[in-house]
């Protein structure tokens, strides 16, 4: 395969990728840097091919966002409200169920289920939560909790971290979401979330949460107040975890909204940033099986694009997102299976419908 390339330092790039070997950090600032963005992609995708071919993952998922109450407020949050707030909501056991019933004759294949951090809620309530989540929906994968939200549930239930791990495995917790990481520095975290775990108890929670035979994702934010440099470092501290437990199954590059937030004066990403994080995360993460394109916060166009710059997996049909959407992503709120599909084949790759953990699934008959 022969790449012509404007920016001659991807040329060291390519050859790395080509034989297998591990890029650098300085190669990493390299990719973020140049302005030959089709080589960049043109490398990434090479990767992405020799590791899934044509294949474009996705998976057939409901969102389940159980409260808006959260007592971190971080600022660059605009899903979260205060208790006596008008649009503040905390969801009832009789609340999940309705919504899990409401599509119950869906082949809904996996339940995302994440929230704020409410001190209105007792451990019970996370317990009770799982427990009627699989029991509705017994053969449904159940993706639940943020690093962060496992930090207040381990101080909530008094039992330690390992322990509450264990009790919310067995009520039903089958994998983990990716966020909370955010962007693993000192000087974001301080900037930004300081009331959130910072990243050293995130990497201590998530090296638990794998230990326990729990897979999670993995994600980063940016396009905010982060530098190129410290992208860059996030990744490779996550490519270090990776190498340590392979508890990772995907990465998820999340680009910031800022409307209604604290930071609603920074511009939105551009799809030159889009691009060149999903680029940067499949060239940068070896360690990593898939990338994510993740189509409600960069847009239905743009993810398709990204399948040509490294991602596998375009997540899933996210019925009822809520969190990105009330920073203003215009992207559809939940997508169809033959949405999905139609958005895979336009973009020239072969759409697969996947389990929680890419096994692929047989198609199932549309409701």
């Amino acid at each position: 395969m022969n790449i012509t390339f404007t920016d001659q330092r991807l040329e060291n790039i390519f050859a790395k990728a080509r034989q297998g070997s591990r890029l650098s950090r300085e190669d990493g600032i390299c990719i973020y840097e140049t302005s030959d963005l089709m080589g960049v992609g043109q490398i990434a995708n090479h990767v992405r091919s020799q590791r899934h071919g044509k294949k474009a993952y996705y998976i057939y998922n409901q969102h389940i966002n159980y409260t808006n109450i959260c007592k971190n407020r971080c600022r660059f949050c605009a899903y979260a409200r205060n208790e006596n707030d008008d649009d503040a909501y905390a969801w009832s056991m009789a609340d999940i169920e309705q919504r899990l019933m409401g599509r119950i004759d869906e082949p809904v294949d996996e339940l995302h289920i994440v929230g704020g951090l409410n001190e209105t809620l007792g451990f019970d309530y996370f317990i009770d939560l799982l427990k009627t989540v699989k029991r509705i929906r017994p053969d449904a994968a159940v993706k639940a909790f943020t690093c962060v939200e496992i930090d207040y549930l381990s101080r909530l239930s008094g039992l330690g971290l390992e322990q509450t791990i264990s009790q919310l495995k067995d009520a039903g917790l089958d994998m983990m979401p990716g966020g909370g990481a955010e962007v693993l520095n000192t000087r974001i975290h301080d900037a930004l979330f300081p009331k959130k775990i910072d990243h050293n108890r995130w990497k201590q929670i998530v090296k638990a949460v794998h230990a326990a035979g729990i897979k999670t994702n993995a994600t980063m934010l940016y396009g905010h107040i982060e530098t190129i440099e410290e992208r860059v470092d996030h990744l490779i501290a996550l490519r270090d975890i990776q190498d340590e437990t392979a508890g990772f199954s995907a990465f998820i590059p999340l680009a910031f909204h800022s409307q209604n937030t604290r930071l609603s004066h920074l511009p939105p990403t551009t799809a030159m940033d889009d691009l060149k994080a999903v680029a940067a995360a499949r060239l940068m993460l070896d360690n990593f099986d898939h990338i994510k394109a993740y189509w409600v916060m960069i847009g239905e166009p743009l993810a398709q694009v990204a399948l040509s710059f490294g991602a596998d997996d375009l997540d899933g049909t996210i019925i009822e997102e809520r969190i990105t959407h009330t920073a203003g992503a215009r992207s559809a709120k939940g997508l169809t299976r033959d949405q999905m599909e139609n958005m895979v084949r336009k973009a020239g790759f072969e759409p697969v419908q996947r389990d929680s953990f890419y096994n692929p699934r047989t198609m199932q008959p549309n409701p």
